[in-house]
């Protein structure tokens, strides 16, 4: 049995995608840009998919990530 992804993790996501930046999700959650950072990290390892194309100044959601954060939205649920 998979063990489910950390809730922590999806809100990190879900912030740094719906702000397009880990320092605006950081401030939003009020922790640090690292923690919001590493918290997306070890979702993605956890999911074996990277979510986000990091750029200097800004983050761009990839295909995978686009996808989940469509599915964490209420869209379409993932295949088992």
């Amino acid at each position: 049995m998979r063990s489910l992804p950390s809730l922590n993790g999806i809100r990190a996501f879900e912030a740094a995608a719906r702000c397009g930046s880990f320092v605006k999700a950081a401030d939003e959650l009020n922790v640090t840009p690292a923690a919001v950072s590493r918290l997306v990290r070890l979702l993605e390892e956890r999911l074996d998919v990277p979510l986000f194309q990091r750029n200097p100044n800004n983050l761009t959601l990839t295909a995978a990530g686009a996808a989940y954060q469509r599915r964490r939205s209420g869209g379409v649920r993932p295949p088992r």
